[in-house]
Order: C-alpha cells, then sequence, then structure tokens
C-alpha cells in the first residue's frame, strides 16, 4: 500500500475482531490480528472502538496485546483525549471496521485488499450522487 495519507481505522472488538461471544471473550476472527498488524506496519493508525467498558474493555485490550496488537487510542480518537459527557463520543476515523455494518463484516483478507486498493481510498472516493439526482435529468 502506498497511499501519501494514512488511515485512521478505528476496529470494533466483538463480532468483528473477535468472534462475539459478549461478556466473555470470542476465538480471534481469521486473519484479523495479522491483517491489523499488518495495516499498522504500513502506518495506519489503529483506534480501538467498542461498547466494552471498564474490566471488559481492559480484558479486550489486554487480549489484543497477547496477541500482537497495540492500539493507538482506545474508545477515543486520539491516546490524550479525556472522555467528557458534554461532547459527543463519536470519534475521529477515516474508516470504521464493524460487524454491525450494514451487510455485516466482510472477511479480513477482503477487508485488507479494499483497503490495499487505491481506488477505494476514502480521500479519493468520487462524491456519489444524491438520492434524488436521477430527475435532475
Amino acid at each position: 500500500m502506498n497511499f501519501t495519507n494514512k488511515l485512521i481505522i478505528a476496529v470494533d472488538f466483538d463480532g468483528t475482531i473477535v468472534e462475539d461471544a459478549y461478556p466473555k471473550i470470542g476465538k480471534p476472527k481469521l486473519f484479523a490480528f495479522e491483517t491489523l498488524e499488518r495495516l499498522q506496519k504500513e502506518g495506519h493508525r489503529l483506534i480501538l472502538w467498542t461498547y466494552r467498558s471498564d474490566l471488559r474493555l481492559e480484558e479486550a485490550v489486554v487480549f489484543c496485546r497477547e496477541n500482537g496488537l497495540e492500539f493507538y487510542a482506545v474508545n477515543k480518537s486520539f491516546p490524550e483525549e479525556q472522555f467528557d459527557y458534554t461532547k459527543s463520543r463519536k470519534i475521529h476515523a477515516d474508516i470504521f471496521i464493524d460487524d454491525r455494518n450494514l451487510g455485516g463484516i466482510l472477511g479480513w483478507g477482503e477487508i485488507y485488499q479494499m483497503l490495499a486498493n487505491p481506488k477505494y481510498h476514502p480521500n479519493k472516493l468520487e462524491k456519489k450522487k444524491g438520492f434524488l439526482s436521477f430527475l435532475k435529468k
């Protein structure tokens, strides 16, 4: 991958990196750790973006660390960010990878192939026409 702009990629845990077994930790999804490590080595920033909190969140972070994956940030846009109830919990990311996407999650091999394709890069995507744009003809 040779993008001049590296991506910020937010990744869900349960059902995405591991099989969904919440509150337990499921088995790792095929190629999840290998794909995420490769993306990280290529210079992309990975954020763990999960519903988990407190002890369950720490278990997920430790599990990822034990499998060779250290995130840039966890449930925030950058490591130094402080949680503030007066602001939205929405984080800044170029791409979100989550099993709750419309259509579910692709396999990790497919995810990597999409991200490795320069045509897919979010900074190069054409803007889609509006829903009713066909009426303007």
